[in-house]
């Protein structure tokens, strides 16, 4: 990702770029609490700010309880946008969020605001700060037959073919490994290639102030068990019946999100509730874990990695006004 270092303050040179607010972590971690405090803090000293959301299943209107959208009252009164901003039949792509961010980041700094992007999902924060690679459209029988291939032949196949990106992915990662190996048979180039020219990012255009909140695991874990056991009485299951009644494609992002193959497999009588909601509770802390190990190790170096309550809200709204 394509950032400034953060110098100390009393040292700061001016930096004519305008402000850009990050608040990212794993699910569960108080995110959304930090970046409305923030943006408050920010309205208190005279600037506007607006809340740009980064997270993947919060961008669908049909999963308002079970991403966990904030309601009015958690807004605590600051303009929230991307935010349930997708039908569920709509499949929104890092690049299709990416183009939406830029729109509207760049709409908050016309103003005189400050936008505070919120959320968890990297894949989306790192296509807007750094860009996307141009890789031409795939050939779909070329898709068809490496998605049609077993895990294991598919990394050995990219083994032969792109040795380099197959030696940085994990060989059991079926979605990466099939991106990898379709791109070089499809485009005759490797993934190196395309990413080394990555387009359309905004990371040197703008002064980046982020935090990445990395709460105790074991604090985390026991918050997303009470958490989903909270969607639950808030509405989850009416929520995928809802779903369950458009027929969308089981492939679909919505029909994937945390939560919704485990309760829709309730409603359809294959499980009892109380084992749904186990697996339902797991997937959740599943999705936690890998979140927390990319926002610890993918990031900038200087990014702070602090926990919740050592977030330092003076500090912050200073670097983010300065200019």
């Amino acid at each position: 990702m394509s950032t400034t270092k953060s110098p100390e303050l009393c040292h700061a040179p001016h930096d004519a770029r305008p402000s850009l607010g990050l608040i990212a972590g794993p699910t569960a971690s108080g995110k959304s609490d930090c970046a409305v405090r923030l943006a408050q803090a920010v309205e208190a000293a005279g600037r506007r700010a607006v809340v740009i959301n980064a997270d993947s299943a919060q961008v669908y209107a049909d999963l308002g309880v079970l991403s966990a959208r904030p309601d009015a009252a958690e807004m605590g009164g600051i303009e929230h946008r991307l935010y349930g901003a997708w039908d569920g039949a709509q499949t929104c792509s890092a690049a299709d969020w990416a183009a939406r961010a830029r729109a509207e980041i760049a709409d908050v700094h016309a103003s005189g605001g400050i936008p505070i992007l919120v959320g968890g999902t990297g894949l989306y924060i790192r296509t807007l700060l750094d860009g996307i690679a141009p890789v031409p459209e795939i050939a779909p029988t070329i898709r068809a037959a490496v998605r049609a291939l077993r895990v294991a032949d598919a990394y050995a196949a990219l083994a032969r073919e792109d040795a380099e990106a197959a030696a940085r992915l994990n060989p059991n990662d079926t979605t990466r490994v099939a991106r990898a190996l379709e791109v070089v048979r499809s485009t005759g180039a490797p993934m190196a290639h395309w990413q080394a020219r990555m387009e359309g990012g905004i990371g040197d255009a703008v002064r980046v102030t982020a935090h990445i909140l990395l709460p105790d695991r074991a604090w985390l874990y026991e918050r997303c068990d009470r958490r989903f056991a909270l969607m639950l009485e808030r509405g989850a299951l009416n929520e995928v019946a809802a779903l369950i009644a458009r027929d969308l494609p089981p492939d679909m992002p919505v029909m994937r999100a945390i939560g919704v193959p485990e309760l829709a497999a309730y409603l359809r009588g294959e499980c009892g509730l109380d084992e749904a909601t186990t697996r339902g509770a797991q997937a959740t802390r599943n999705y936690a874990k890998r979140q927390y190990t990319w926002m610890r190790n993918q990031p900038p170096a200087d990014w702070p990695r602090i926990a919740p309550e050592d977030f330092n809200l003076n500090v912050s709204v200073e670097r983010l006004l300065r200019g």
